[in-house]
Protein backbone atom coordinates (compact mmCIF):
# COMPACT_ATOMS: atom_id res chain seq x y z
CA UNK A 1 0.00 0.00 0.00
CA UNK A 2 1.55 3.69 -0.48
CA UNK A 3 2.51 5.37 1.91
CA UNK A 4 0.46 9.20 2.25
CA UNK A 5 2.22 12.14 1.38
CA UNK A 6 3.30 13.52 -1.60
CA UNK A 7 7.33 13.77 -2.43
CA UNK A 8 6.71 17.29 -4.17
CA UNK A 9 8.27 18.88 -6.79
CA UNK A 10 11.39 17.21 -9.02
CA UNK A 11 13.89 19.42 -7.94
CA UNK A 12 17.14 17.28 -7.32
CA UNK A 13 20.09 16.79 -9.84
CA UNK A 14 19.92 13.61 -12.23
CA UNK A 15 21.59 10.36 -12.09
CA UNK A 16 23.31 8.03 -14.28
CA UNK A 17 20.74 4.73 -14.09
CA UNK A 18 21.82 1.12 -15.00
CA UNK A 19 20.30 -0.45 -17.61
CA UNK A 20 20.33 -4.57 -18.90
CA UNK A 21 18.48 -5.25 -15.49
CA UNK A 22 15.53 -6.21 -13.76
CA UNK A 23 12.73 -2.98 -12.09
CA UNK A 24 9.55 -3.39 -10.22
CA UNK A 25 7.29 -1.12 -12.20
CA UNK A 26 4.52 -1.67 -10.11
CA UNK A 27 2.01 -4.02 -8.18
CA UNK A 28 1.18 -6.90 -10.13
CA UNK A 29 -2.35 -7.14 -8.46
CA UNK A 30 -3.55 -4.04 -10.23
CA UNK A 31 -2.95 -5.76 -13.72
CA UNK A 32 -6.27 -7.60 -13.83
CA UNK A 33 -9.05 -8.79 -16.67
CA UNK A 34 -8.49 -6.12 -19.65
CA UNK A 35 -7.48 -3.21 -17.61
CA UNK A 36 -4.25 -1.44 -18.72
CA UNK A 37 -1.87 0.78 -16.16
CA UNK A 38 0.81 2.88 -16.83
CA UNK A 39 4.23 3.44 -15.07
CA UNK A 40 7.13 5.90 -15.41
CA UNK A 41 10.14 3.67 -15.41
CA UNK A 42 13.87 4.85 -16.08
CA UNK A 43 12.26 7.63 -17.90
CA UNK A 44 10.24 5.51 -19.74
CA UNK A 45 6.84 5.88 -20.12
CA UNK A 46 5.27 1.85 -20.50
CA UNK A 47 1.65 0.45 -20.50
CA UNK A 48 1.14 -2.48 -18.48
CA UNK A 49 -1.22 -5.78 -18.59
CA UNK A 50 -2.07 -9.18 -18.75
CA UNK A 51 -3.09 -11.65 -21.09
CA UNK A 52 -6.02 -13.85 -20.88
CA UNK A 53 -3.01 -16.46 -20.42
CA UNK A 54 -2.09 -14.63 -17.07
CA UNK A 55 1.20 -13.78 -18.95
CA UNK A 56 2.15 -9.65 -17.68
CA UNK A 57 3.38 -7.34 -20.57
CA UNK A 58 5.23 -4.20 -20.74
CA UNK A 59 5.50 -1.89 -23.80
CA UNK A 60 6.49 1.26 -24.17
CA UNK A 61 3.84 3.55 -23.96
CA UNK A 62 4.19 5.02 -27.50
CA UNK A 63 2.52 3.61 -30.90
CA UNK A 64 5.36 3.51 -33.73
CA UNK A 65 2.97 5.08 -36.18
CA UNK A 66 2.22 8.34 -34.89
CA UNK A 67 3.54 8.33 -31.08
CA UNK A 68 0.03 8.42 -29.20
CA UNK A 69 0.31 6.53 -26.19
CA UNK A 70 -1.29 2.91 -26.57
CA UNK A 71 -2.41 3.20 -23.55
CA UNK A 72 -5.05 5.30 -25.30
CA UNK A 73 -6.43 2.40 -26.54
CA UNK A 74 -8.03 -0.66 -26.46
CA UNK A 75 -7.02 -4.40 -24.87
CA UNK A 76 -9.07 -7.19 -25.30
CA UNK A 77 -7.16 -9.66 -23.24
CA UNK A 78 -4.86 -11.01 -26.55
CA UNK A 79 -3.90 -7.79 -28.42
CA UNK A 80 -3.34 -4.08 -27.54
CA UNK A 81 -5.03 -1.69 -30.73
CA UNK A 82 -4.21 1.55 -31.02
CA UNK A 83 -6.56 4.46 -31.03
CA UNK A 84 -5.27 6.88 -33.36
CA UNK A 85 -5.12 4.48 -37.07
CA UNK A 86 -6.58 1.07 -35.16
CA UNK A 87 -2.68 -0.70 -35.71
CA UNK A 88 -3.29 -3.80 -33.41
CA UNK A 89 0.06 -5.52 -31.52
CA UNK A 90 0.80 -8.91 -29.84
CA UNK A 91 2.40 -6.58 -26.66
CA UNK A 92 4.02 -9.78 -25.55
CA UNK A 93 6.55 -9.65 -28.37
CA UNK A 94 5.55 -5.66 -29.84
CA UNK A 95 4.62 -7.48 -33.01
CA UNK A 96 2.41 -5.45 -34.99
CA UNK A 97 -0.63 -7.75 -36.60
CA UNK A 98 -2.63 -5.45 -38.26
CA UNK A 99 -2.85 -1.93 -39.89
CA UNK A 100 -6.58 -1.59 -41.04
CA UNK A 101 -5.45 1.37 -43.25
CA UNK A 102 -3.53 -1.57 -46.01
CA UNK A 103 -4.87 -2.52 -49.01
CA UNK A 104 -4.64 -5.89 -50.78
CA UNK A 105 -2.04 -4.41 -52.79
CA UNK A 106 0.07 -3.37 -50.50
CA UNK A 107 2.99 -5.68 -48.11
CA UNK A 108 2.20 -5.86 -44.79
CA UNK A 109 5.62 -4.80 -42.72
CA UNK A 110 6.16 -8.23 -41.46
CA UNK A 111 8.96 -6.49 -38.58
CA UNK A 112 6.89 -3.95 -37.54
CA UNK A 113 7.31 -3.64 -33.51
CA UNK A 114 6.48 -1.67 -31.00
CA UNK A 115 8.95 -1.66 -27.94
CA UNK A 116 7.96 -4.46 -25.82
CA UNK A 117 10.32 -5.32 -22.55
CA UNK A 118 10.45 -8.94 -20.88
CA UNK A 119 7.78 -8.26 -17.78
CA UNK A 120 8.03 -11.33 -15.32
CA UNK A 121 5.28 -11.33 -11.60
CA UNK A 122 7.67 -12.04 -8.20
CA UNK A 123 6.35 -11.34 -4.93
CA UNK A 124 3.31 -9.56 -6.28
CA UNK A 125 5.50 -6.83 -8.47
CA UNK A 126 5.16 -6.74 -12.23
CA UNK A 127 9.36 -6.72 -12.73
CA UNK A 128 10.37 -4.91 -16.15
CA UNK A 129 14.04 -5.64 -18.04
CA UNK A 130 15.19 -2.36 -19.03
CA UNK A 131 17.68 -2.47 -21.49
CA UNK A 132 19.98 0.29 -22.52
CA UNK A 133 18.77 2.96 -24.96
CA UNK A 134 19.05 2.50 -28.90
CA UNK A 135 19.63 -1.18 -27.84
CA UNK A 136 16.18 -2.45 -29.37
CA UNK A 137 14.15 -4.86 -29.00
CA UNK A 138 14.88 -7.25 -26.06
CA UNK A 139 15.18 -10.86 -26.38
CA UNK A 140 13.64 -13.06 -24.21
CA UNK A 141 17.09 -15.05 -23.68
CA UNK A 142 19.18 -12.23 -22.95
CA UNK A 143 16.97 -10.90 -20.46
CA UNK A 144 16.98 -15.09 -18.14
CA UNK A 145 21.21 -14.03 -17.87
CA UNK A 146 19.83 -11.90 -15.37
CA UNK A 147 17.46 -13.81 -12.95
CA UNK A 148 14.30 -12.17 -11.51
CA UNK A 149 14.86 -10.81 -7.95
CA UNK A 150 12.82 -12.30 -5.35
CA UNK A 151 12.89 -12.16 -1.72
CA UNK A 152 13.97 -15.49 0.14
CA UNK A 153 11.30 -17.90 1.83
CA UNK A 154 11.97 -20.62 4.16
CA UNK A 155 8.45 -22.55 3.79
CA UNK A 156 5.37 -22.66 2.14
CA UNK A 157 3.33 -20.69 4.68
CA UNK A 158 4.27 -17.64 5.06
CA UNK A 159 2.15 -13.69 5.34
CA UNK A 160 3.11 -10.89 3.52
CA UNK A 161 2.87 -7.26 3.22
CA UNK A 162 3.66 -4.17 0.33
CA UNK A 163 5.36 -1.03 0.88
CA UNK A 164 5.92 2.11 -1.37
CA UNK A 165 6.79 5.63 -1.16
CA UNK A 166 7.66 8.41 -4.11
CA UNK A 167 11.44 10.24 -3.38
CA UNK A 168 11.79 13.49 -5.08
CA UNK A 169 15.68 12.77 -5.07
CA UNK A 170 17.86 10.84 -7.39
CA UNK A 171 18.36 7.08 -7.21
CA UNK A 172 22.02 7.33 -6.04
CA UNK A 173 20.92 9.70 -3.14
CA UNK A 174 18.08 6.94 -2.20
CA UNK A 175 19.95 3.49 -2.11
CA UNK A 176 22.79 5.41 -0.36
CA UNK A 177 19.73 6.27 2.61
CA UNK A 178 18.47 2.98 2.49
CA UNK A 179 22.06 1.44 3.39
CA UNK A 180 22.73 3.90 6.27
CA UNK A 181 23.48 2.16 9.35
CA UNK A 182 23.61 5.94 11.52
CA UNK A 183 19.70 7.62 11.08
CA UNK A 184 18.07 5.14 12.42
CA UNK A 185 17.94 6.60 16.53
CA UNK A 186 17.51 10.30 14.51
CA UNK A 187 15.06 9.85 11.75
CA UNK A 188 13.29 6.53 12.97
CA UNK A 189 12.65 7.79 16.58
CA UNK A 190 10.36 5.40 18.07
CA UNK A 191 9.16 4.25 21.59
CA UNK A 192 8.87 1.03 19.41
CA UNK A 193 12.63 1.15 17.45
CA UNK A 194 14.90 3.56 18.18
CA UNK A 195 15.71 6.62 20.67
CA UNK A 196 18.73 8.55 20.74
CA UNK A 197 19.74 7.53 24.53
CA UNK A 198 19.76 4.10 22.91
CA UNK A 199 22.95 5.12 21.10
CA UNK A 200 26.05 2.78 21.87
CA UNK A 201 28.80 1.50 19.46
CA UNK A 202 28.66 -1.43 16.52
CA UNK A 203 30.96 -3.62 15.23
CA UNK A 204 29.80 -5.24 11.76
CA UNK A 205 31.45 -7.77 9.31
CA UNK A 206 31.21 -7.14 5.53
CA UNK A 207 32.41 -8.77 2.79
CA UNK A 208 32.20 -8.83 -0.77
CA UNK A 209 29.36 -11.07 -2.79
CA UNK A 210 28.59 -10.86 -6.66
CA UNK A 211 27.25 -7.21 -7.74
CA UNK A 212 27.04 -6.25 -4.20
CA UNK A 213 28.62 -6.73 -0.45
CA UNK A 214 27.05 -8.27 2.85
CA UNK A 215 26.78 -7.52 6.16
CA UNK A 216 27.30 -10.64 7.66
CA UNK A 217 25.24 -12.86 9.61
CA UNK A 218 25.55 -11.42 13.27
CA UNK A 219 23.26 -11.13 16.45
CA UNK A 220 20.36 -8.06 15.77
CA UNK A 221 20.89 -4.75 17.67
CA UNK A 222 19.52 -5.66 21.08
CA UNK A 223 18.15 -1.71 21.03
CA UNK A 224 15.04 -2.30 18.61
CA UNK A 225 11.79 -3.46 20.24
CA UNK A 226 10.28 -5.83 16.67
CA UNK A 227 13.85 -7.94 17.50
CA UNK A 228 13.39 -8.30 21.55
CA UNK A 229 9.47 -10.17 20.13
CA UNK A 230 11.42 -12.62 18.87
CA UNK A 231 12.99 -13.59 21.89
CA UNK A 232 9.64 -15.19 22.75
CA UNK A 233 10.61 -18.33 20.96
CA UNK A 234 13.50 -18.61 22.85
CA UNK A 235 15.91 -19.04 19.95
CA UNK A 236 18.80 -17.17 19.50
CA UNK A 237 18.61 -14.19 16.77
CA UNK A 238 20.39 -13.66 13.78
CA UNK A 239 20.22 -10.94 11.17
CA UNK A 240 22.68 -10.76 7.65
CA UNK A 241 21.59 -8.02 5.12
CA UNK A 242 22.79 -7.70 1.12
CA UNK A 243 22.87 -5.29 -0.64
CA UNK A 244 22.96 -6.10 -4.44
CA UNK A 245 23.44 -3.78 -8.03
CA UNK A 246 20.99 -1.89 -9.12
CA UNK A 247 19.24 -1.26 -6.25
CA UNK A 248 18.31 -4.04 -4.15
CA UNK A 249 18.84 -4.87 -0.14
CA UNK A 250 17.78 -8.49 1.10
CA UNK A 251 17.34 -8.56 4.75
CA UNK A 252 17.04 -12.48 6.35
CA UNK A 253 16.09 -12.68 9.79
CA UNK A 254 16.02 -16.03 11.71
CA UNK A 255 15.03 -17.63 15.32
CA UNK A 256 14.92 -21.48 14.93
CA UNK A 257 12.39 -22.09 12.43
CA UNK A 258 10.95 -18.62 12.38
CA UNK A 259 11.34 -16.17 10.06
CA UNK A 260 11.08 -12.57 8.42
CA UNK A 261 12.65 -11.51 5.01
CA UNK A 262 12.38 -8.60 2.97
CA UNK A 263 13.33 -7.12 -0.32
CA UNK A 264 13.35 -3.09 -0.79
CA UNK A 265 14.36 -2.01 -3.92
CA UNK A 266 14.70 1.82 -4.73
CA UNK A 267 13.55 2.20 -8.51
CA UNK A 268 14.71 5.58 -10.86
CA UNK A 269 11.20 6.48 -12.15
CA UNK A 270 13.30 9.34 -13.70
CA UNK A 271 17.00 10.56 -13.42
CA UNK A 272 16.40 12.64 -10.87
CA UNK A 273 13.32 10.87 -9.01
CA UNK A 274 12.53 7.45 -7.60
CA UNK A 275 10.54 5.43 -6.03
CA UNK A 276 10.98 2.62 -2.75
CA UNK A 277 9.06 -0.38 -2.71
CA UNK A 278 9.04 -2.89 0.54
CA UNK A 279 8.38 -6.62 0.39
CA UNK A 280 8.29 -8.09 3.77
CA UNK A 281 7.36 -11.80 4.29
CA UNK A 282 7.08 -13.72 7.55
CA UNK A 283 5.98 -17.06 9.52
CA UNK A 284 6.89 -14.91 12.89
CA UNK A 285 3.90 -14.98 14.78
CA UNK A 286 1.58 -16.89 12.04
CA UNK A 287 -1.24 -17.49 14.00
CA UNK A 288 -1.50 -13.87 15.84
CA UNK A 289 -4.90 -12.14 14.70
CA UNK A 290 -4.18 -8.85 12.96
CA UNK A 291 -0.42 -9.62 12.86
CA UNK A 292 -0.61 -8.54 9.00
CA UNK A 293 -2.19 -4.99 10.12
CA UNK A 294 -0.08 -4.47 12.84
CA UNK A 295 3.48 -5.06 10.95
CA UNK A 296 1.69 -3.07 7.86
CA UNK A 297 0.90 -0.79 10.16
CA UNK A 298 4.33 0.28 12.14
CA UNK A 299 6.28 -0.27 8.63
CA UNK A 300 3.96 2.26 6.81
CA UNK A 301 4.94 4.59 9.95
CA UNK A 302 9.00 3.58 9.42
CA UNK A 303 9.21 4.39 5.20
CA UNK A 304 6.65 7.62 5.95
CA UNK A 305 10.01 8.39 8.83
CA UNK A 306 12.29 8.16 5.61
CA UNK A 307 10.44 10.03 2.78
CA UNK A 308 9.85 12.58 4.93
CA UNK A 309 13.48 13.18 5.56
CA UNK A 310 14.36 12.59 2.01
CA UNK A 311 11.55 15.11 0.86
CA UNK A 312 13.63 17.42 3.79
CA UNK A 313 17.05 16.52 2.14
CA UNK A 314 15.74 17.19 -1.45
CA UNK A 315 15.64 21.25 -0.58
CA UNK A 316 19.43 21.01 0.01
CA UNK A 317 20.11 18.53 -2.79
CA UNK A 318 18.74 20.90 -5.18
CA UNK A 319 21.53 22.88 -5.11
CA UNK A 320 23.91 19.62 -5.86
CA UNK A 321 26.00 19.68 -3.15
CA UNK A 322 29.88 17.99 -2.85
CA UNK A 323 29.06 14.79 -0.44
CA UNK A 324 30.98 14.76 2.89
CA UNK A 325 31.13 11.04 3.07
CA UNK A 326 33.04 9.38 6.59
CA UNK A 327 34.43 6.57 8.01
CA UNK A 328 32.98 3.76 9.32
CA UNK A 329 29.18 4.82 9.01
CA UNK A 330 29.37 5.88 5.33
CA UNK A 331 31.76 3.08 3.97
CA UNK A 332 28.77 1.47 2.78
CA UNK A 333 28.03 4.36 0.67
CA UNK A 334 31.04 4.81 -0.82
CA UNK A 335 31.19 0.64 -2.02
CA UNK A 336 27.73 1.64 -3.82
CA UNK A 337 29.27 4.05 -5.65
CA UNK A 338 32.73 2.41 -6.51
CA UNK A 339 30.59 -0.57 -7.60
CA UNK A 340 28.16 1.21 -9.97
CA UNK A 341 31.08 3.05 -11.41
CA UNK A 342 32.64 -0.74 -11.89
CA UNK A 343 29.64 -1.84 -13.47
CA UNK A 344 29.46 1.00 -15.61
CA UNK A 345 33.10 0.54 -16.85
CA UNK A 346 32.24 -3.42 -17.25
CA UNK A 347 29.22 -2.59 -19.35
CA UNK A 348 31.47 0.01 -21.54
CA UNK A 349 34.26 -1.94 -22.18
CA UNK A 350 33.00 -5.54 -22.39
CA UNK A 351 35.73 -6.30 -19.60
CA UNK A 352 35.17 -8.22 -16.34
CA UNK A 353 33.74 -6.40 -13.44
CA UNK A 354 36.14 -5.31 -11.23
CA UNK A 355 34.40 -5.61 -7.85
CA UNK A 356 35.79 -2.73 -5.46
CA UNK A 357 36.25 -5.13 -2.16
CA UNK A 358 39.15 -7.10 -1.79
CA UNK A 359 37.76 -8.82 0.95
CA UNK A 360 35.79 -9.18 3.95
CA UNK A 361 36.04 -5.52 6.17
CA UNK A 362 35.18 -4.78 9.52
CA UNK A 363 33.39 -1.23 9.87
CA UNK A 364 32.56 0.59 13.06
CA UNK A 365 30.15 3.01 14.29
CA UNK A 366 27.63 4.13 16.69
CA UNK A 367 23.95 3.86 16.52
Amino acid sequence: MPVSGSAGPLSGPAATLIYNDWYPAMRSETLEGKRMSTAMLMGIPMVLGRREDRRLFAMRDLCPHRGIPLSCGWFDGKALTCKYHGWVFEPVSGQCMEIPSLTRDDTFPRNLHGMAYPCEERDGYAWVYVPEAGRGRVKAEDAALSPVPEAPKFGARYRNAHLTADLPCNVDHGIIGLMDPAHGPFVHQAWWWRKQASIHEKEKRFEPIPQGFRMATHAPSANSAPYKLLGVYGEPITTTIDFVLPNRRYETIRCGDKWFSSLTTVTPTTASACRIDVFGAWNVLYHLPFMTSILRFFGNMFVRQDQVTMIQQAEGLKYDPALMLIDDADKPAKWYFALKQARLDAERTGEPMKHPMDGPVTLRWRS
